[in-house]
């Protein structure tokens, strides 16, 4: 590979992800939302504080509250750099980072993918395969941990496949960013720790008694090196932790492990989500909800991850390096976060957290599907069915398809959809506030805490799952003083007060503004 294959890929990358981030005038989503949000408030010099609450799950005490208690800061901070570089807190600042870091996980593809097989046709290939990522193309440019998550990992597989004497701390450090990035970024921990040791008691030299020793001592320092590149990182987040939490790790995500419906992520109060509760609904119903999400996982794993077109031939460049340690780390750490994502986190990881998290992989996957489009072409052209020509022809041929299957993708999820669609929505709702004399400080009660603020900054909190009372407790408890209910977040306990505004007196109808209901909480009555 040249600087020029190199060069090429990045102007390629930066041109697609621009061009698709042009379609895109807001995060879009829940989730980029919040680390858009995030990046606001760290921009403006009020750190990791946040005026919302999207969920319950760490029973925070008030606003504001401490952040990142569910997601981590990572791509918060990448949105805080571009705007603090812009100076302007605009969303056009926050994501310059994030199309900056899609442009460039081609080029770590490619070089991967050059380390695996030195051919620049099959690395530019790769490479392009990154860039026209299909399912992955929507979200490459927002402020998400996509791109991030994407670009790490590649750099973790590239370090573990041209090893140095230093690596073993920088898979450690590459897993610390990983999991600043994502919660389950810690799995990569004990990945490093294997691939480190692994290349410690692998290194060079002849096996005697003696350098069995000094392997097993290599071993041993091959793992605490990569310990010690993880804490590097992630020991300044954890200290915060202890200090704001009294533990390193921050409170609530053990409460996920006992849901039984996904809408259960944003019940109040989350003290209620107990073994006990789960174990009252019964083993059967735990066992289909996992069936369900290994299905799901299973699903996205041919879809997304393997983007339809490439997913047999992922599989067959996987078993053509089936003996290369790289391929086994690969393999296992994806079932790893399979197994995770279906039998502990089954809503989490089926609804999004197995799509977010499998993308650390997915500049592997790119570098070894070309292995498996070759070994089939050469497989045909061994019975004479092609000309020599049919290597070059089906990778461009590849190409155009996912180039196709791209602009498909981000037709249907961008264009047709309308990205960001509550955008507008929550822009007139907040008019519509301040024309009632709402206060600028008075907290509202809204489906997507995180959009609302950044559009109004009005401090907000999450409508929960439960019925009016429970509705009624959350929101006394937090003052919040407008309950704004969407019709999507309208679920069957509180639906009968969407269908019926006026059926309880606790709210007072105001009016409703592009599907969304606009009520006033009335305050708690003190009896005398």
């Amino acid at each position: 590979m040249n600087r020029k294959s190199y060069l090429f890929l990045f102007v390629v990358g930066l041109l697609v992800a621009g061009a698709i981030s042009s379609l895109q005038s807001s995060p879009g989503y829940m989730d980029a939302d919040y680390y858009y949000a995030g990046g606001m408030q760290l921009a403006s010099g009020k750190g990791f504080n946040e005026p919302y609450i999207w969920n319950y799950l760490d029973n925070p005490a008030s606003l504001p509250h401490p952040s990142n208690t569910y997601w981590m800061p990572l791509s918060s901070l990448i949105a805080a750099v571009g705007m603090v570089l812009g100076g302007n807190l605009t969303f056009g600042y926050a994501r310059l980072g994030f199309i900056l870091i899609a442009a460039l996980v081609p080029l770590v593809t490619a070089a991967l993918a050059y380390q695996i097989s030195p051919k620049r046709e099959t690395a530019v290939l790769s490479g392009l395969l990154a860039v026209f990522s299909v399912y992955h193309a929507p979200f490459m440019a927002t402020t998400d941990n996509f791109a991030p998550f994407m670009l790490l990992g590649g750099l973790f597989f590239l370090a573990l496949i041209k090893p140095r004497r230093w690596t073993g701390l920088w898979l450690g450090m590459l897993a610390g960013l990983m999991n600043l990035a994502r919660s389950d970024g810690l799995l990569w921990l004990p990945l490093a720790g294997i691939a480190s040791m692994y290349l410690s008691w692998t290194g060079p030299g002849e096996i005697s008694e003696r350098s069995r020793i000094k392997r097993l001592i290599s071993l041993i320092r091959g793992g605490l090196l990569s310990l010690l590149g993880f804490l590097l990182v992630m020991g300044p987040w954890f200290y915060r932790n202890l200090t704001i939490f009294g533990t390193i790790l921050a409170p609530g995500g053990n409460h996920l492990l006992w849901l039984t419906i996904y809408d259960q992520t944003f019940i109040y109060p989350a003290s209620s989500l107990t073994l006990q509760a789960w174990l009252q609904a019964g083993l059967d119903a735990a066992l289909r909800v996992r069936v369900w999400a290994l299905r799901q996982n299973l699903l996205n794993a041919f879809a997304a991850q393997g983007s339809i077109a490439l997913f047999p031939f992922i599989l067959l460049g996987l078993w053509h390096m089936r003996r290369e340690f790289s391929a086994k780390l690969a393999a296992f750490g994806w079932l790893l976060l399979l197994v995770t994502d279906t039998l502990l986190f089954p809503f989490a990881g089926a609804r999004g957290g197995f799509f977010h998290a499998g993308t650390a992989f997915q500049p592997f996957w790119w570098a070894v599907a070309p292995l498996g489009l070759d070994a089939v072409v050469s497989w045909a052209r061994q019975r004479g069915w092609f000309t020599p020509q049919a290597h070059r022809i089906f990778r461009v041929s590849l190409v155009a398809l996912l180039v196709a299957l791209t602009v498909l993708i981000v037709q249907m999820r961008v264009v047709s959809q309308g990205w960001g669609v509550e955008d507008q929505r929550y822009v007139q709702v907040e008019a519509f506030l301040q024309a009632q004399g709402a206060a600028p400080d008075e907290i509202v009660m809204v489906r997507n805490p995180p959009g609302y603020f950044m559009y109004s900054q009005r401090p907000a909190i999450v409508t929960p799952y439960g019925t009016a009372d429970v509705f009624l407790a959350a929101a006394h408890r937090y003052g919040a003083k407008y309950l704004l209910l969407e019709r999507e977040g309208a679920l069957p306990p509180i639906k009968p007060l969407y269908e019926n505004p006026q059926s309880d007196s606790a709210f007072t109808y105001l009016g409703t503004i592009n599907s969304v209901r606009i009520f006033r909480i009335q305050p708690v009555i003190n009896e005398p």
